[in-house]
């Protein structure tokens, strides 16, 4: 997909440097996160840190090497939310390693990428009745939300801290100062920035001194920053687009920033310091709008981090990715991490293409220029694909392949795909293209995400730009114009899910249905940084103070901001219940009352793509019943994926602890707010019953009666089918059993929903239907 922020920057792809260029590290080597049983350590040793040293001397393939030299290969320590050391290994001392007394696992670097305003007021959250309740609930409860990203740019009017207290006692970060970033840059809204950067030096190269500091010249990390708890600023735009008041979802939260990523990624040891240092330092909530490949969750740096965090009462919001709208393709699939997936608001900027044949086919577009095109007036259109279906490189106007001659003074028909959307027209501009029309192919369907082009631009979807094509091949001289309305509020329908949120089901247990809910993440308006154009591009000139991103690094900080609403009413509850609240109480109808859209088919959208469903701030304070985890549930679950006890350690941390019996049932036994229930094959087992508990946190005597979607293929029994509260805090168990009666080729979808007089409680129900083995 290609509506990422991440798609926007070409330096994703430099960092395959030599890892011989960093001194003091072995040519060949590769850095490594190795975690260790702190409780292991040899009592002769006076110091952790000494243990780490004399484990990597023992299998280095240098009998000679020193203690300083050992010293400078170990680049991280890790203390809170993970135990144990990064380090520059070669592949045979990793191996080694893994066989050493107190080693619990060796991961690999891996590199993350990042997942790249109206959202407040289309999620409810400016009503006078919501924000009184805020405002006294921050008065006696501070909240701190680490966002772990490019930085931050401090001078944005979106972090000032006018009208905010003292910041709370028990913080215990830091602001890091240096090159271009002061100790004034941190104030009470920010109020901590750090950097971690010796995992990518260590394979991508040195960072120049004055560059290694919090201070963002990317622009993703303030956006996300801004999202999650930005100031009120207002008057705030694009380029005129979306004006109104910008503010982030918790603006009366603080901001700790932790920039992990850098020019050519973001490298897994520098995120997990992140994520360990953040837990110390006293965070609530971490927002993280990045990802990488799934293979297992013990195999996960990000995942086992994610954990520890989970452990010290943090809340972690990841984004689902953007490899939507293909199957299987989430990222950040732990269940003790929240998975955001991405969609649309009602706020879009219309454009349009009036063709010389009359005909007119809207779009969508952030251009705002010199270079204008007269509406009144016809100008001269050319396809280098030369027909609807071709695949002639010269469609995409990738770098190179534009002829001045067959272009110049027209606009020109590109097609989306392999290059950055923007990048397609300044290949156009260069070329001396007077416009350019961006269509839509079949991997995006009619989805469109608006751009700050470089040039006259409208971004058409599939069938508009078929169309198109089709009237340049059947015409002798095809002509158009492009006009641009600015921006248009009440879009119906929307929400709807992004073509490019990514889908599960979640392959390492489909048990556990993800993504977890949706949130905006197309066309999201928030702060910028001053030293990026808002294209991203090098040769773009123009700065602005706030930018227009798409992607789910946008709505995984949306999440993240109203968690930190959640945190301050109800700074006692768990992370596991605060998803709960997120997930029961988020809607799977748009403003037209009909069910969520797929953008990318147009059909219904099912909770492979939007999880529980869109969420909704204000109810979400209130939820009336959780669905609550602990630690132990989390290990119980753990223990049905058939982890080795070696594997098992990564979580438990120690040598002591191993799974209870009896256990969870099945992974669907996990109390989990969204049910995911897969019926065998064989008739005679075609049964499965599946077990919760629910917290009761809503007025202390409530009576709530389930109801429960009929499905075509199975039976659905609940037991009970009342549950009777008479006190706050009162746990009650229910059982929700599966027969089959007819089985179905595909899933089915539906809900089981408690309700009492004033909350409506929603899991989400998906069944699975084996395939015989």
């Amino acid at each position: 997909m290609a509506a990422t922020a991440v798609l926007r920057r070409p330096w994703l792809g430099l960092f395959l440097l030599a890892a011989c260029l960093v001194p003091a590290v072995l040519c060949g080597a590769t850095t490594y996160v190795v975690q260790m049983s702190r409780s292991e350590m040899p009592a002769s040793f006076p110091h952790h840190l000494d243990w780490y040293a004399s484990t990597v001397r023992s299998v280095s393939v240098n009998s000679d090497e020193s203690e300083s030299a050992t010293a400078d290969r170990i680049i991280y320590s890790y203390e809170t939310a993970f135990h144990g050391f990064a380090a520059r290994l070669s592949e045979e001392e990793a191996a080694l390693l893994e066989q050493q007394h107190g080693v619990v696992a060796v991961f690999p670097e891996v590199v993350y990428k990042l997942h790249t305003t109206r959202s407040p007021g289309f999620l409810g959250l400016q009503s006078e009745a919501f924000m009184g309740v805020w405002a006294n609930a921050i008065s006696s409860h501070d909240v701190i939300v680490g966002v772990l990203d490019t930085g931050i740019w401090p001078e944005s009017p979106s972090f000032s801290d006018a009208g905010m207290g003292p910041v709370p006692a028990r913080w215990k970060g830091a602001c890091e100062v240096g090159g271009d970033f002061a100790s004034k840059h941190c104030n009470r809204k920010i109020v901590g920035a750090r950097t971690f950067s010796r995992g990518y030096e260590a394979s991508a190269g040195v960072i120049d001194e004055r560059e290694k500091t919090p201070r963002d010249r990317d622009g993703h990390g303030t956006h996300t920053a801004a999202t999650v708890a930005g100031s009120a600023v207002p008057n705030a735009s694009l380029l005129g687009y979306a004006p109104g008041t910008a503010r982030g979802m918790a603006p009366a939260a603080r901001v700790a920033a932790y920039k992990v990523c850098w020019p050519g990624g973001c490298f897994s040891s520098d995120i997990l310091s992140a994520v360990d240092r953040a837990v110390a330092d006293g965070v609530d909530v971490l927002s993280i709008s990045l990802g990488g490949g799934v293979s297992s969750y013990y195999r996960d740096s990000l995942s086992v981090a994610a954990f520890g965090a989970m452990e010290a009462g943090v809340f972690v919001a990841c984004s689902a990715g953007n490899a939507g709208p293909d199957p299987i393709s989430l990222t950040n699939v732990s269940p003790w991490i929240t998975t955001v997936g991405a969609s649309t608001m009602d706020r879009d900027f219309p454009a349009s293409v009036k063709l010389g044949s009359g005909l007119n086919k809207n779009g969508v577009s952030l251009y705002r220029g010199r270079r204008n095109l007269s509406p009144q007036e016809q100008y001269p259109l050319v396809y280098l694909g030369g027909n609807a279906s071709s695949t002639d490189p010269r469609s995409l106007c990738l770098e190179g392949t534009l002829d001045a001659h067959a272009v110049a003074g027209k606009i020109v028909i590109c097609d989306r795909g392999i290059s950055p959307r923007v990048q397609k027209g300044q290949v156009v501009k260069q070329a001396g293209g007077l416009g350019m029309i961006l269509s839509n192919t079949a991997a995006n369907g009619e989805e469109l995400v608006a751009d700050s082009h470089l040039l006259p631009a409208v971004a058409v979807g599939e069938a508009a730009g078929k169309a198109i094509k089709q009237y340049v091949k059947t015409s002798r001289r095809p002509t158009a114009t492009l006009s641009f309305a600015g921006t248009k509020i009440g879009i119906r329908p929307s929400p709807v899910v992004a073509a490019f949120s990514s889908r599960g089901p979640n392959f390492l247990t489909m048990e556990v249905l993800k993504p977890d809910v949706v949130a905006p993440g197309v066309n999201i308006l928030a702060a910028w940084s001053g030293a990026a154009s808002p294209s991203s591009l090098p040769a773009d000139r123009r700065r602005v103070a706030f930018n227009i991103l798409s992607g789910t690094s946008m709505s995984c900080p949306h999440v993240a901001g109203v968690a930190a609403l959640i945190r301050a009413i109800h700074p006692d509850w768990s992370p596991a219940a605060m998803k709960s609240a997120l997930m029961t109480t988020a809607y799977v109808h748009d403003n037209l009352l009909r069910p969520l859209r797929d953008a990318a088919s147009g059909a219904p959208s099912t909770p492979y793509a939007h999880g529980a469903g869109h969420i909704s701030p204000s109810k979400a304070l209130d939820p009336g019943l959780i669905y609550d985890i602990s630690r132990h549930d989390y290990i119980d679950f753990l223990c049905t994926q058939k982890l080795t006890p070696l594997q098992l350690k990564v979580f438990t941390k120690s040598s002591n602890q191993s799974c209870r019996y009896p256990a969870l049932a099945s992974p669907g036994d996990l109390n989990y707010p969204a049910i995911s229930a897969l019926l065998p094959a064989q008739p005679a087992a075609a049964r499965l019953t599946l077990h919760r508990t629910v917290t009761n946190v809503g007025l202390p005597a409530s009576t709530y009666h389930v109801k429960v979607s009929p499905f075509k293929g199975a039976a659905v029994v609940v037991e009970p089918s009342t549950l009777r509260f008479t006190k706050k805090y009162q746990k009650l168990q229910y059982k929700v059993t599966f027969v089959t009666k007819s089985r179905q080729p595909a899933p089915e979808y539906g809900g089981l929903v408690w309700k009492d007089a004033t909350h409506s409680v929603r899991s989400p129900i998906v069944i699975t239907y084996l395939p015989p083995v």
